[in-house]
């Protein structure tokens, strides 16, 4: 299988950090979302970015991926990593299979990553000839879980021990709560998956509410308009006020995660200006600029 430089995917220095690595990540699954990109080969680049970040955002599998890149691969080489490359997967400091449930953002991950972080957390032995198997016990994962699948509490579809698994997800279930699959473990115990929400292109989670940003022009910023906005139940039509500034947050009640009471989606505002491509839109732009002239933001 060939390296992937999750680095350059997501267009950052090996020493970027956590924030960082999140702001490049939300600006390129924004740019290249299958819904709404007109990129080609979009949704290529939406699951490498995707993979880019489930790879990086995890403070255990970054620091096993570093190990692996610090031996000098490049993207394209071949490389069969060893349990050397594991680091700390290897080693069982990671307590947690992590499985990803069908249907999250950007789909299933490439041989590369399954090969780094999927064989590291399969690599307990078997009994050989002349061993007792080993006695029933528990066995616990982290699932992540897609957020659409958290506000609508429906199953997700999950590959284990070479099984296929339908789990149904509580309605508005929250982070560290874990879901009991009787007798369903590896050893014959119960399988015990605590639910992590995975990375969403669009949402960022604080709690019971949902965080988007949404990108408005120079001109409905300045003027007010009346925008489509997505939500986890679909899109709704949200007022944006005149002279309105970047950053500011407007607040869609009971539009965010189930509970009692649920949350509310916090709408924040990033203005960008699009590129001028013809000589009418770079005359427009000038224009801007001679009524605006001596004026400071």
């Amino acid at each position: 299988m060939q390296f992937k430089d999750y680095y350059e995917i997501l267009g950052v220095e090996p020493t970027a950090g956590d924030a960082e690595i999140k702001t490049a990540y939300r600006r390129l699954a924004r740019k290249y979302h299958p819904d709404v990109s007109k990129e080609k080969d979009a949704e290529d680049h939406f699951k490498a970015v995707n993979e880019a970040y489930e790879a990086l955002r995890d403070p255990a599998k970054r620091k096993a991926y570093d190990q692996l890149r610090s031996r000098g691969y490049r993207p394209g080489d071949d490389v069969h990593p060893g349990p050397q490359d594991y680091g700390d997967f290897a080693g069982g400091g990671v307590d947690f299979e992590e499985i990803f449930a069908g249907g999250g953002a950007g789909g299933g991950f490439s041989d590369f990553f399954e090969s780094l972080f999927g064989q590291a957390r399969r690599g307990s032995a078997r009994p050989g000839p002349g061993r007792s198997a080993p006695p029933r016990s528990d066995t616990r994962a982290k699932l992540a879980v897609p957020l659409e699948a958290v506000y609508e509490g429906k199953s997700v579809r999950i590959g284990i021990n070479g099984r296929t698994l339908d789990v149904r997800v509580p309605k508005g279930v929250r982070e560290g709560q874990v879901i009991r699959l009787a007798g369903q473990g590896a050893t014959g115990g119960d399988l015990l998956l605590e639910v992590e929400y995975a990375a969403h292109p669009q949402f960022e989670v604080d709690g019971r509410n949902i965080i988007h940003v949404l990108q408005v022009t120079p001109w409905d910023a300045a003027l007010g308009a009346t925008l489509s906005v997505p939500t986890l139940g679909g899109n709704v039509e949200l007022r944006i006020p005149p002279n309105s500034d970047a950053g500011r947050k407007l607040r869609l009640r009971g539009r965010g995660l189930p509970g009692d009471p649920p949350g509310d989606q916090i709408v924040e505002l990033e203005i960008t200006a699009p590129r001028a491509h013809s000589v009418g839109q770079i005359q427009a732009y000038e224009a801007l600029r001679d009524a605006f002239a001596g004026e400071r933001v």
